[in-house]
């Protein structure tokens, strides 16, 4: 399965589009949002995605982005949520606080972790998990964009929304 990752949206309508647009173009069959949509006006620009996501720390109405999940078929999970895809244990999360972040890296129980919060996209590894920071949509000082997984494979690669 190809796995569709962003994060750190921070209300970037265009860029949003841009990496929605590509999300479909790649067919992925489920996309992460690791946080950080800050306003629920734009939760549906995600409609028709298989979309999963988590609070992170800069989400204003939590209620209203709930409901915006809802309305759009999406599933907004709290601040933390895992799940399995074929034999693989992710766990997404923020990662607001790096201490939790390490921890869920390096606890031994995922395959994989997600998080954001940094704006730096990074794939590492710790032990035998993998761990992967998409980056930001915004895009602040840096190039926008967005993470496809391969569950397949195990590789990730980095899509840029300039264009």
């Amino acid at each position: 399965m190809l796995i569709g990752i962003c994060s750190d949206t921070h209300d970037h309508v265009e860029n949003i589009k841009k990496a929605v647009q590509k999300f479909k173009k790649f067919n992925v069959g489920k996309v992460i949002h690791a946080g950080d949509y800050c306003s629920p006006f734009t939760i549906p620009l995600f409609e028709g995605l298989p979309l999963h996501g988590i609070f992170g720390n800069n989400d204003g109405d939590k209620f209203l982005l709930m409901k915006k999940f809802e309305e759009i078929g999406a599933v907004l999970h709290g601040d933390f949520f895992s799940f399995q895809v074929e034999k693989l244990k992710i766990a997404v999360y923020h990662g607001t606080y790096s201490e939790i972040t390490e921890s869920l890296e390096s606890c031994g129980k995922y395959d994989v972790v997600i998080s954001g919060h940094t704006h730096e996209a990074k794939v590492g590894a710790a032990g035998d998990t993998i761990t992967i920071n998409p980056g930001s949509v915004n895009g602040f000082d840096q190039d926008p964009l967005i993470a496809l997984f391969d569950t397949d494979k195990k590789q990730v690669r980095f899509i840029e929304l300039t264009n």
